[in-house]
């Protein structure tokens, strides 16, 4: 996952150099770049890349990793989310970041409306909490896991589906006890950086409603 990870470090600065300076990318600050067959390109970028980050986050969140858990024996599920969360993470990461480029191009800094601006901090916190997932709270979620998991193997656990062996096994273990405080806390944290950045992209989708003619 190295590649991915600086290929969206050079996203991400590309689309902060669009921000804060526009016309060194051709941008015109009075706005007029909509119309141009440049403009529709980013527009189908954006639509595009927007449309993948939100359609993943949903999925991922409320649908896949629920089913999973639900049906895998629980070490088995933990090994395949510490191998799919990286690439989710990268994934929405560089879509956001390219839906932050092309609507800071679209809409330059100096001539957007208000509402205009609250949208593009909205997919810039949507590419942030992605991020911090990426690069921090992910790498230390799966980390403790790895050692949670060689704790439960010692108490002969882990095969099952679910938590209630686990529950049952830390009443009697502390050291597993500790371990499931300090994971539940790091996870919570992932998974409230990944709500909002979900719910970042769902304002997102307002806003784009009321754009659209249909």
């Amino acid at each position: 996952m190295g590649w991915l990870t600086r290929f969206l470090g050079a996203v991400a600065f590309l689309a902060v150099g669009v921000i804060f300076s526009p016309e060194t990318f051709g941008s015109k600050s009075d706005g007029g770049n909509s119309s141009s067959k440049l403009g529709i390109y980013l527009k189908l970028a954006h639509l595009l890349c927007y449309s993948t980050a939100f359609g993943t986050t949903l999925w991922v969140t409320f649908i896949a990793v629920i089913i999973m858990f639900k049906n895998l024996p629980r070490h088995q599920f933990g090994s395949l989310q510490s191998k799919m969360f990286p690439a989710y993470f990268s994934m929405v990461g560089i879509c956001c970041a390219v839906s932050v480029g092309s609507f800071a191009y679209l809409h330059p800094w100096k001539s957007s409306s208000t509402a205009d601006k609250y949208q593009l901090g909205f997919l810039l916190s949507a590419f942030a909490f992605n991020l911090a997932n990426l690069l921090v709270f992910s790498p230390m979620t799966i980390e403790m896991m790895k050692q949670r998991h060689e704790v439960e193997r010692e108490s002969n656990i882990g095969d099952e589906v679910g938590w209630s062996k686990n529950v049952e096994v830390a009443k009697v273990n502390p050291k597993l006890k500790a371990m499931n405080k300090k994971f539940g806390m790091i996870h919570g944290l992932s998974s409230l950086a990944n709500i909002m950045s979900f719910g970042s992209l769902a304002i997102h989708s307002w806003y784009l409603a009321g754009k659209l003619n249909l």
